[in-house]
């Protein structure tokens, strides 16, 4: 079984208008296009995706992990609004020594988060889309974008920063869950893949720079294409 986490009702209701209805903190089997799924809504943020993810991942029958949202763009001649993508590398940019200039080392308290794969984690995680999707038998569209994610505590709200957080993470785009998912997901060394699509510009506030609803709108395309037999 596939265990389908987005961070809200919301996304999961535009990915799968059809299902039941899942609430924060619910799972619901589903079957989609014969496919056996299970879909979980977490709730907003890492602490949420992180209680969530540890309580599921529990299950013997979770053979991989897809994380369905919509996300931020740092750059939207590089990632246009209303893009699907798929994450190589999910960083959380605020674990470690924060400076006075609200910078982070994430070397600077002497304390790694733990280890994935041999490999010490840090403040990011790689990811194998191509190969886990494979793995799980989906579909990756020919036309999405792959992209190097951050995952943030407090949405970034001013240029400035979201320039500092794009340069400092080689970051594309900008979520509040997608780490908290693949360092649970891959220290149980389970296949894991992370689409989004993108619904605005990180740090606008202005109308002309979102588009909720399209973006709504292809995160149910994203889904249908993942789960082309």
């Amino acid at each position: 079984m596939i265990l389908v986490m987005t961070a809200t009702p919301n996304e999961m209701k535009a990915a799968f208008p059809d299902a039941p209805k899942v609430a924060q903190g619910e799972v619901a089997e589903y079957n989609f296009k014969g496919r056996s799924l299970l879909l979980s809504v977490t709730g907003v943020g890492l602490v949420n995706t992180a209680l969530a993810t540890g309580a599921l991942l529990e299950r013997s029958d979770v053979k991989g992990v897809v994380n369905l949202g919509i996300a931020g763009a740092y750059d939207v001649e590089e990632f246009p609004l209303l893009s699907t993508c798929y994450c190589w590398q999910e960083t959380w940019p605020e674990y470690g020594l924060l400076d006075d200039e609200g910078g982070v080392d994430p070397k600077g308290i002497g304390f790694p988060q733990g280890e994935v794969n041999g490999q010490t984690v840090w403040n990011r995680v790689k990811l194998n889309p191509v190969n886990d999707a494979e793995a799980m038998g989906l579909t990756l569209g020919d036309k999405w974008l792959r992209a190097s994610s951050v995952t943030i505590s407090g949405v970034t709200g001013t240029p400035e920063r979201a320039g500092w957080l794009k340069l400092s993470c080689n970051a594309n785009m900008e979520n509040m869950e997608g780490f908290g998912l693949a360092y649970g997901v891959l220290q149980k060394r389970l296949p894991f893949l992370e689409v989004r699509t993108i619904s605005n510009l990180v740090a606008s506030r202005e109308a002309e720079d979102w588009e909720l609803k399209g973006a709504f709108k292809r995160l149910g395309e994203a889904a249908d294409t993942l789960f082309t037999a």
